[in-house]
């Protein structure tokens, strides 16, 4: 199950997001074609996050600088595709430099989180996926009932639901919870208390402009939606046309 776009139009380029899309694919595709261990001796060792040298007063900016390195093709897509989709919207809210150091504070504040866990782990850890789970975290708390269509694939069973973000973000924090309970920190694979720790950080970072709008009576004015048209209708399955088959 992964989301493929939302129902919620920014007023504003995001000319913040793409700019971070770009930046992040081209740093990948100048390694990506490198032998492993040349990436993991000239790329990983001095740029990846690694608690046990930050646990040691070392290497601080690597909580910046892993935010722009990434593990392989599909994580590099899974980071931007959730980039894409859900942070026009908060660089609307924020405007474009406020966003910018919204979304770097998420990465540290994931980063720190990951630190704390494992804080004598050499595993390098790479991605922006605490950043946008920053991300991810304060669309939550905006626009918890905007639509956002997923695609669920089931072995050979493939479609598109409209669900709202509550249910979608909300399933996405709990797995990452859950996954944080069950793994080991200090072993290689996915760093689930960056994520859930960028997400929290992202949700509290947002709750300024949350007050702001006006807290609950914000949410009551337009039932959780976002307020424009666009965000006003049900949930099921999407309305995408179907295209017909070819006989």
């Amino acid at each position: 199950m992964f989301p493929i776009r939302d129902h919620n139009p920014s007023g504003r380029t995001p000319y913040v997001v793409y700019a971070l899309i770009a930046i992040n694919i081209a740093v990948f595709l100048s390694y990506w074609s490198l032998p492993e261990p040349e990436i993991q001796r000239n790329v990983y060792a001095p740029y990846a996050l690694i608690p046990a040298r930050l646990s040691q007063g070392e290497g601080y900016a690597t909580l910046l600088t892993s935010l722009f390195l990434h593990g392989g093709v599909m994580h590099i897509f899974g980071n931007m595709l959730f980039l894409w989709i859900f942070g026009d919207n908060l660089e609307d809210e924020m405007g474009h430099f406020g966003f910018l150091l919204f979304y770097l504070a998420c990465g540290v504040g994931a980063g720190l989180v990951h630190v704390m866990t494992a804080p004598g782990s050499t595993m390098p850890t790479v991605g922006a996926s605490g950043a946008i789970a920053g991300v991810m975290g304060g669309y939550l708390l905006l626009y918890p009932r905007a639509r956002v269509d997923i695609l669920i694939i089931l072995v050979v069973f493939f479609r598109i639901f409209t669900v709202p973000a509550w249910l979608m973000l909300g399933f996405w924090a709990g797995m990452q919870f859950l996954g944080g309970l069950g793994a080991d920190p200090n072993q290689g694979g996915v760093a689930y208390w960056a994520h859930t720790g960028g997400f929290a950080v992202g949700l509290i970072l947002t709750l300024p402009i949350w007050f702001r709008r006006g807290a609950g009576g914000y949410w009551n004015r337009n039932s959780g939606r976002p307020p424009h048209p666009q965000g006003q209708f049900r949930y099921g399955q999407s309305h995408i046309p179907r295209v017909p088959r070819q006989k």
